[in-house]
């Protein structure tokens, strides 16, 4: 059985990877004489590269529109970005394994497959190498290296893109896409959220970065709806500080704004509504909670396809501009909440609890798994004794 980890993430590209690292390691830490050791991927290149990935917030906040070029222009030059990664990371990628000597590599970040494979290759080091994808659909070839011994989808969807991409379908693994327990293990919420007269709490946010017009929908859920309003800013210290001194002003306790917090399960759980950007790992989280989500905006690139993945599902509704959000409000609230009800009926039957159990028990078999039949995932002692609560 696997017994030491390298996990290559990443900690300031957004907060989603950082999150699915620590699912993963929830479920890896109570495996008897397991160990992982988990590394931001930008860092093993230095300043330099850690400064690339710390650009992310900044670009992503500010220009949407770099950020598509970023993104589309890295699509299509996969093996030149793969190179120059390759060659920023190669000293201190082979100092770690040699410090590490990890039986397997999980990497949670595109940018670190192509580049650790090639270094893998080029010096002869035969360790398993497994991808874990964190998008849902709209995801960049450099997710998707045949060279990889597996790779693990949270969806069919992105199971057919790489499929599309070259990659045989029997190294592709579709496990879902892993959540922290904390956002399981939840009181249940009210079976009937609205009643005339008793206003929703409605949670506003955009992910670690703190992207869109966040006031100004603030502003008509209010004025429309009296709502009672929670914003979280994430990482954008000076949108923060520009909420509070308009909204607080204005509305004193119907609106509460907060930066990146450590709670936010506990804020998502308490909400009526979710108002998100289709950040994979909110959206999930939100999910988890069972909150109805309404999404207002996606990233261009890796978030393109979730709305409308979310819409398939029936996990979630979309606003596509402030013009359409009293509309959308009403649509939800319709039919003595009909839509809202029919949302969260969905998620409940979407979310699963058990999705990074399920991972590490693959990832810890992995040695064994050619012995049986394709999709087979052998039971682990210890694991099959963790309780959940949904």
């Amino acid at each position: 059985m696997i017994k030491n980890i390298l996990i290559i993430s990443s900690n300031y590209t957004g907060h989603g990877h950082k999150s699915i690292t620590e699912a993963l390691s929830e479920k890896f830490d109570i495996v008897p004489d397991v160990k992982i050791h988990v590394v931001d991927g930008f860092s093993l290149g230095g300043s330099t590269l850690l400064k690339v990935g710390k650009m992310y917030g900044p670009i992503t906040r500010n220009s949407e529109h770099l950020w598509k070029i970023i993104w589309d222009y890295t699509s299509v030059k996969e093996n030149f970005v793969n190179h120059l990664i390759e060659l920023k990371i190669r000293t201190r990628f082979l100092a770690l394994l040699d410090q590490v000597k990890p039986d397997l590599i999980l990497t949670v970040h595109p940018n670190f497959n192509g580049s650790v494979l090639n270094i893998l290759e080029k010096n002869h080091i035969h360790i398993p190498f497994v991808t874990l994808i964190a998008d849902l659909i709209s995801i960049t070839p450099f997710w998707a290296d045949p060279r990889a011994d597996y790779i693990i989808s949270p969806t069919e969807e992105a199971k057919e893109k790489c499929i599309q991409f070259g990659v045989p379908a029997d190294k592709i693994r579709v496990l879902g896409f892993p959540v922290r327990s904390r956002f399981y293990n939840q009181s249940p919420k009210e079976e009937e959220p609205y009643r005339p007269g008793k206003p929703l709490n409605c949670l506003i946010m955009s992910g670690g970065e703190g992207v869109g017009n966040m006031g100004k929908m603030a502003k008509t859920l209010i004025n429309n709806f009296g709502f009672n309003i929670t914003i979280v800013a994430g990482r954008n210290e000076k949108l923060q500080a520009h909420l509070q001194k308009t909204l607080g002003k204005k509305y004193g306790d119907k609106v509460k704004i907060y930066g990146f917090t450590q709670n936010i399960q506990d804020l998502i759980a308490n909400s009526d509504i979710a108002f998100v950007r289709s950040s994979p790992n909110v959206m999930m989280e939100a999910v988890s909670c069972n909150t109805p989500i309404v999404i207002t905006g996606a990233l261009p690139g890796q978030e393109a396809g979730n709305p409308r993945f979310a819409e398939k599902y029936h996990l979630a509704i979309t606003c596509d501009s402030m013009n359409d959000l009293v509309p959308t409000i009403n649509g939800l609230l319709d039919n003595n909440v009909a839509m809202l009800k029919e949302i969260k009926k969905s998620q409940q039957q979407y979310r699963d609890p058990q999705i990074p159990e399920n991972i590490v028990r693959f990832i810890l078999n992995i040695p064994d798994e050619n012995l049986q039949p394709a999709g087979v995932v052998h039971n682990v002692p210890h694991l099959n004794k963790i309780n959940y609560e949904s």
